[in-house]
């Protein structure tokens, strides 16, 4: 990898680009830093609902995810580079299977709402699938290697299934389940 930073304000992207990892600039509207500002984005939602009172298992889960979250930056910002792990998208599988077998089936769409915790890892969540929508434009032009794609996929949905862990662990007082849709149409279906 390049020189770590040693000074923030450089100047250098005031012309527009920006540089990547391996050092080759390229313009701040690359599909490249799309997708790496997209996962900075998430990665920074995270840290906010990590601010808040969560289970001991979901903090540890998502300090975990956040390293991992760096290390798919690293890998967005230098092109042919591998960094992300293909057990880390294994390790989200095993968290979807474990907190899933937790909740009961859903009934209904789901409102992104509920405590605090749980509607933040929603917006976590939406991030999380712009994240994946960038890095599929990218991979549309560039090599990309298949694992950064799988990783947000499959990070979106353990973010679903964390929303509703989380208002279920009610640790703010606000929540103890989903706030589910009311849908117009299946309220007169159901009459």
């Amino acid at each position: 990898m390049a020189n770590r930073l040693s000074q923030i304000a450089t100047r250098t992207g005031d012309d527009g680009t920006t540089g990547l990892g391996d050092g080759t600039r390229v313009p701040k509207s690359h599909g490249r830093i799309a997708a790496l500002g997209d996962v900075d984005e998430l990665n920074s939602h995270i840290g906010v609902l990590l601010a808040e009172p969560l289970p001991d298992d979901v903090r540890e889960l998502l300090v975990v995810i956040q390293h991992e979250l760096f290390n798919l930056g690293g890998e967005m910002s230098i092109p042919g580079y591998e960094l992300l792990k293909a057990e880390a998208v294994l390790r989200l599988d095993e968290a979807l299977a474990h907190y899933n077998a937790t909740l009961p089936r859903l009934k209904e769409f789901i409102l992104p709402a509920g405590t605090r915790s749980a509607a933040i890892a929603h917006v976590c969540r939406t991030v999380a699938r712009r994240a994946e929508r960038s890095v599929v434009t990218l991979a549309a032009s560039e090599t990309v290697r298949p694992e950064p794609r799988q990783y947000l996929n499959r990070l979106s949905d353990l973010l679903f299934v964390l929303a509703r862990v989380l208002n279920r662990a009610n640790l703010d007082g606000l929540g103890g389940d989903d706030v589910y849709w009311k849908s117009e149409r299946l309220a007169r279906d159901s009459e």
